[in-house]
């Protein structure tokens, strides 16, 4: 067996990386993480150095470990910000880093992508070893899987790599017929001020539609690229992803991107940018170019959830953060990141400050499904 870095996903063929299990997830395919190198957020000038691990036997691909050399942290959500302060004053560089994880995107998913006639038991080992040996080669201070699903995570903590709880809020469908009947679990308080908001939202006129990415055009997706752009500049912040990279990857992905856009007439003024697989719909950005009460739920929250329950998807996972969403009937659950320390003294210390951290996680888990807006018989 070969090991072969990539610096783009693009190098890898298409029929090549159609063949590992990755279970369709948009952001692990080849037109998101290529797209996003080749427009420019996912980068070398945004830090996001591509080293794509590909294992190769007589030519043939057999494991792939999406990888990035990184010299910042920025867009990987890894949570590792004080660290590199600590690295400091131990006298070592926290930077570079590899992180094998998705630009700008907190999406717990597949990491290890396996060959789907390939024997998982050899190649996923086969992955980790290459990765820190790979550490080791290019004296960084640590390799980083983040947001992994729970079979790469078993794998990942017997090879010794430190795991990390984090807790985001995710939707599930339990066999739903329409909203409402979403809706009747709640108590009557909740469920109240639910259809409130979308009451808001229904008086005021906007007509909403949910299109696909292959079903806008370019002078629309410059619009919902205005309404991303903006409110990342409200809050000082720079909007990682250029227009070209949602129109490119909406082409590419076609189905695989949901935009739920609102129009007042024929003019778009708020949107939120989502992407789905089989069983799960994404939430991923949101924008508008004017303030309606309830628009930022419709768009982002409700209408993700009717769209999960038409076409039978079986999770909706709005993206990281938000208590807000305990309200919308979005439930505690734990994501997990694995990090490789190259230095001891340092791996003692966070694996210390880890399990420390862990005990806090799990109280807030605990906590925040106290919250939840449903009936206790519901």
């Amino acid at each position: 067996m070969e090991i072969i870095l990539h610096g783009s996903a693009f190098d890898i063929p298409d029929d090549e990386w159609r063949a590992l299990d990755h279970g369709d997830d948009p952001f692990v395919s080849r037109a998101f993480l290529g797209t996003a190198e080749e427009v420019g957020a996912g980068g070398t000038a945004m830090g996001w150095q591509a080293q794509h691990l590909a294992l190769h036997d007589g030519g043939r691909l057999l494991g792939l470990l999406p990888l990035y050399l990184r010299t910042h942290s920025f867009g990987d959500f890894s949570r590792d910000w004080n660290w590199a302060s600590a690295w400091q004053r131990a006298g070592i560089d926290y930077y570079p880093k590899l992180v094998s994880g998705v630009p700008y995107t907190p999406s717990p998913g597949p990491r290890l992508l396996v060959r789907r006639d390939a024997e998982r038991e050899i190649v996923a080992p086969a992955l980790i070893e290459a990765a820190l040996e790979l550490v080791a080669r290019y004296h960084v201070s640590s390799w980083q899987c983040l947001f992994v699903r729970e079979e790469d995570r078993a794998r990942l903590e017997a090879a010794g790599l430190l795991m990390r709880r984090g807790v985001q809020f995710h939707w599930f469908n339990q066999k739903y017929r329409d909203f409402d009947d979403f809706l009747a679990g709640f108590t009557s308080e909740k469920r109240k001020k639910l259809k409130r908001e979308r009451r808001a939202v229904a008086a005021s006129g906007l007509r909403i539609e949910a299109l696909h990415g292959d079903e806008i055009d370019a002078d629309l997706w410059l619009a919902i690229h205005r309404h991303y752009r903006d409110t990342f500049a409200r809050y000082g912040n720079h909007p990682a992803f250029p227009p070209e990279f949602f129109s490119q990857a909406g082409a590419l992905l076609g189905r695989r991107m949901v935009v739920f856009i609102a129009f007042r007439e024929r003019i778009p003024i708020a949107s939120a940018i989502c992407y789905r697989d089989a069983g799960t719909l994404y939430g991923r950005h949101w924008g508008c170019a004017m303030e309606v009460p309830g628009l930022h739920f419709e768009l982002c929250y409700y209408q993700g959830i009717d769209y999960c329950i038409c076409n039978g998807l079986q999770r909706f996972e709005p993206g990281a953060q938000g208590e807000h969403k305990l309200a919308r009937g979005f439930e505690p659950v734990p994501t997990w990141s694995a990090f490789w320390i190259a230095d001891p003294r340092m791996r003692q210390a966070v694996a210390d400050f880890v399990m420390r951290e862990d005990a806090a996680m799990q109280d807030y888990e605990a906590e925040t499904a106290s919250r939840l807006p449903f009936r206790q018989e519901a």
